[in-house]
């Protein structure tokens, strides 16, 4: 309980002072003022008073590009944050993904089909992008490797295996297994020379096969074939639960991205490339509405005076119905009121 004896105590001294009878008188007034009905009519008329004012005022009045970067630079930037917040985000993120709706609730509930249609849609008209990843990828070393060693297979398991002739003739292949096992014997290291010439002619080949693979993808993920590609896996999943989804995420797997993801948090935010971000969207903010009226960034914002006193009802009645009952808000006014009412002026004319 706040000590409301002695903030009061400190405050006051002779009770049949008039300065002090005032006081009292102040503060019993303001107390009956700040709750009930009287408190909600009070708020409710100070938000439309502010709400008015937000009307004239632009924002460039209150505010400057400087300033809000200034404030990204120290709360975003600088302060330092606490090891608990990774756990405690943690902690939360599992109780979210081990609660019992997720067992419940299926993608399809989460996202609609006509949703995923859309994204789909817009995924499509990224064309320029998907023929950029196609030929990023078939560039890579790793894929190149891939396809050497699939045709080099490819080959070999032909020559031996399946092949028209091995197939139609029978003893065939048992013939040209044997003549291959007697000419390493003969001759060893002979697989060897072979594989590196084969795969020596599949390299100063792979351009042009690479080439080739490109223009077929590229022909062949045309944009029905990616549409009815997704949608069928979009429908495969859609009726499957969330629980089910995240198969094989676990708590400790959970943790971990949680802590990669705060990691790379603190280090991105102190990026250039975070500072540029920032810097172009708080411009862009201020060209927009540094010269119109704060009411139209609000409107825009969805920010309405109903929305408002929602939350005055919701929030700030209650918060100030704790804080009167713990004596805060009387020993509030005492220490706003007392300092007038014992003050020079105000005594001389009481006296």
């Amino acid at each position: 309980m706040y000590n409301l004896s002695e903030a009061v105590n400190k405050m006051t001294g002779d009770k049949t002072d008039p300065a002090n009878k005032l006081l009292e008188l102040h503060v019993k007034h303001e107390l009956a003022a700040l709750k009930g009905a009287k408190l909600r009519t009070f708020l409710k008329q100070e938000v439309g008073e502010l709400l008015d004012l937000a009307g004239d005022v632009t924002l460039n009045r209150i505010a400057s590009e400087q300033q809000v970067m200034a404030t990204i630079q120290r709360v975003v930037v600088n302060m330092e944050l606490d090891a608990g917040i990774p756990e405690l985000a943690g902690e939360m993120a599992n109780e979210v993904l081990n609660a019992p709706v997720q067992a419940t609730t299926t993608l399809g509930d989460v996202i609609a089909r006509d949703q995923a249609a859309g994204f789909v849609e817009e995924l499509l008209e990224l064309r320029g992008q998907r023929e950029q990843m196609i030929s990023n990828i078939m560039a890579h070393p790793v894929y190149q490797e891939l396809i050497s060693n699939v045709v080099y297979q490819g080959v070999i398991n032909y020559l031996y295996e399946d092949n028209l002739i091995t197939k139609s003739v029978p003893g065939v292949g048992s013939m040209m297994k044997f003549g291959k096992r007697m000419a390493n014997k003969a001759m060893p290291g002979l697989d060897e020379t072979f594989e590196r010439r084969f795969k020596s002619w599949l390299s100063d080949s792979l351009p042009g096969l690479i080439g080739r693979s490109e223009q077929f993808l590229q022909r062949a993920l045309c944009d029905d074939e990616v549409r009815d590609t997704v949608m069928a896996a979009w429908l495969a999943t859609e009726d499957r639960t969330l629980a089910e989804l995240r198969e094989g995420l676990g708590d400790a797997e959970l943790q971990t991205f949680v802590v990669l993801g705060y990691e790379f948090w603190l280090r991105f935010r102190k990026t250039a490339c975070f500072d540029g971000c920032a810097q172009a969207a708080v411009a862009h903010l201020f060209v927009k509405y540094g010269d119109r009226p704060l009411s139209d960034l609000l409107g825009d914002l969805g920010v309405t005076r109903e929305v408002i006193m929602a939350e005055v009802n919701a929030w700030a009645i209650p918060v100030i119905d704790v804080l009167r009952e713990e004596g805060y808000v009387e020993a509030l006014l005492r220490r706003r009121l007392a300092a007038f009412y014992n003050s020079a002026p105000a005594r001389k004319i009481l006296a």
